[in-house]
């Protein structure tokens, strides 16, 4: 009884500082509950102080991964406001379709399906809100609309981070993480109706206005979630940004031409010279947008095994070593493949491929090259702003990551004695054979207190491993209503809702979005509990 006692109260800590009235922050809230799992474990004596220790310092240096694409993320769009590229492709959007439905579309839909699969970590709504604002839309609707949508392609956010990072603690073999993958992306896809039509309905006052242009909604739907179903299948990488990048595109098209729309349905707030259709020439859009399409190339040639790019920025030979003493032997290789073995005498090792993470490469070489482009005599100037601003973003992070790290490390150190281990039996015991449904309920939690689906995954998918072993659940399916849970949980998290009222200047709102948001998330929530029970129940077809 008391290692249970012992194995929940880092959580429960957790969960109460992150929802408490006046809640403390995720950057406090982290890096107190880690030091509080850490007495524990060391209470406990199941693992020795130099393994203890050595997750410590593993986790510290895990952190670096979200940090730098973060980072990259920030840089990139960062560098899209300096130079006016983002105006241009605002303009771009307003100037194809005077249809409201198509607007939000355009750009709450398909454009932050894009933006979410580059960068994710609530750049996607930041970026998505502020132009929907613009078109004349209200503040409070918009702030709704856009984090009740930013929830379907955040499993393969940043480049598939939740997935390939938030998972990688468990040390899974290709074929689950695949599967696993897979079957988020098709749990999400038939939700996606669903979600879309109910999002619209927070903005659009009338249910006829919707149903007017349901044609071209679920076109549109579709167009981003069918590549994003289908890439899956290939890797955890693109479905988002390649689906959302696809999907961008025929819903412009589609939007353009009027397809599935209702032509006496207008958004009657939109400027004059916008509704003419003012839009940039084709040579401006093609330069403002290099920092999207740029990415997207870039991604692609160092993901496709074939081409050769992705073995050589994993290589860890030739390398340089040096000894660290105590700390560990450190080795780098040509191409930055950096590692730290035998971190304190003992088997733990960290390894950080610089290249090869979505950071430097594409985001920070793309957006250096689009400022160039700007401009080559403010490159410096432009580059220096930016990298303050990218600073000044960093710090909120930081300290939620490198706190979430090591949290996760000690609730996994043990083996079968560990703290996560002793919740899923405890768990699993509760929920029996209905576990579906409560899966993707954690997975949410994790987002709603850590404001992060990665962070979401490498706090609970040791949980959720657990339970599927203790109730011979399919881990695969099991994991997957862990990400679709940990995604959709981003419209509930403080974090975003926060951040998405400031920029919008709502006032005194967060609680009149969270309960809204809220029931959003409990149809989300049951929607994914059914399918995933049918994975369990039916043999797999996929």
């Amino acid at each position: 009884m008391l290692s249970l006692v012992a194995a929940y109260a880092p959580l429960l800590l957790l969960i109460y500082l992150m929802v408490k009235p006046n809640a403390m922050a995720s950057g406090k809230a982290l890096p107190l509950c880690a030091v509080v799992a850490y007495v524990l474990v060391m209470f406990t004596g199941q693992s020795s102080l130099s393994l203890v220790n050595a997750n410590v310092i593993s986790g510290l240096l895990l952190a670096l991964t979200p940090l730098a694409i973060i980072g990259g993320a920030v840089f990139l769009f960062k560098s899209m406001e300096v130079t006016g590229a983002l105006d241009t492709l605002k303009e771009a959007l307003n100037g194809v379709s005077t249809n409201p439905v198509a607007q939000l579309m355009m750009v709450g839909w398909s454009f932050a399906f894009l933006i979410e699969g580059a960068s994710g970590f609530g750049t996607p709504a930041a970026i998505a809100a502020p132009i929907l604002c613009g078109l004349g839309f209200s503040p409070l609707r918009v702030a709704l609309f856009c984090l009740v949508l930013n929830t379907i392609p955040v499993t393969f956010g940043a480049m598939g981070t939740p997935v390939w990072f938030g998972l990688s603690l468990l040390s899974l073999p290709q074929d689950v993480l695949m599967s696993s993958a897979r079957y988020a992306a098709i749990i999400n896809t038939l939700i996606a109706p669903v979600i879309v039509f109910v999002a619209l309905r927070l903005v659009v006052p009338d249910w006829r206005h919707i149903l007017q242009n349901s044609v071209f909604v679920l076109l549109s739907t579709c167009a981003c979630t069918i590549p994003y179903v289908a890439l899956s299948f290939y890797g955890v990488e693109f479905p988002s940004l390649l689906g959302g990048f696809i999907g961008l595109l025929i819903t412009l098209v589609l939007a353009k031409f009027g397809v599935g729309l209702s032509r006496q349905f207008t958004n009657e707030s939109l400027p004059a010279t916008q509704q003419q259709g003012d839009a940039p020439s084709l040579g401006t859009l093609v330069k403002a947008a290099f920092p999207l399409w740029g990415t997207v190339v870039l991604l692609v040639l160092t993901r496709l095994p074939e081409l050769g790019l992705k073995a050589l920025l994993q290589a860890t030979e030739p390398s340089v070593s040096i000894s660290l003493g105590f700390l560990g032997q450190l080795t780098m290789s040509a191409s930055l493949v950096v590692t730290l073995s035998g971190i304190l005498d003992t088997a733990t090792q960290w390894r950080f491929s610089t290249l090869y993470v979505p950071s430097i490469l594409p985001f920070v070489l793309v957006a250096m090259a689009s400022v160039y482009s700007f401009g080559a005599g403010q490159f410096a100037e432009r580059c220096a702003s930016i990298t303050t601003q990218t600073a000044s973003r960093m710090k909120n992070p930081l300290f939620a990551l490198l706190g979430a790290l090591i949290f996760v490390n000690m609730m996994m150190l043990g083996g079968e004695q560990s703290a996560v281990a002793r919740i899923g039996q405890h768990l699993a015991g509760i929920a029996g054979n209905q576990w579906a449904f409560f899966a993707p309920v954690l997975g949410a939690l994790g987002s709603f207190f850590s404001g992060s689906a990665t962070i979401s995954n490498l706090t609970f998918g040791g949980i959720q491993y657990a339970i599927a072993e203790q109730l011979s659940l399919p881990l695969a399916v099991t994991l997957a209503l862990q990400s679709v849970g940990a995604a959709m949980g981003n419209m509930v998290c403080i974090n975003n809702i926060v951040a998405v009222t400031a920029i919008l200047g709502l006032h005194n709102q967060d609680g009149v979005i969270l309960k809204r948001t809220a029931l959003v998330l409990l149809v989300y929530a049951i929607l994914a509990g059914m399918l995933g029970k049918i994975l369990i129940t039916v043999p797999a077809i996929w």
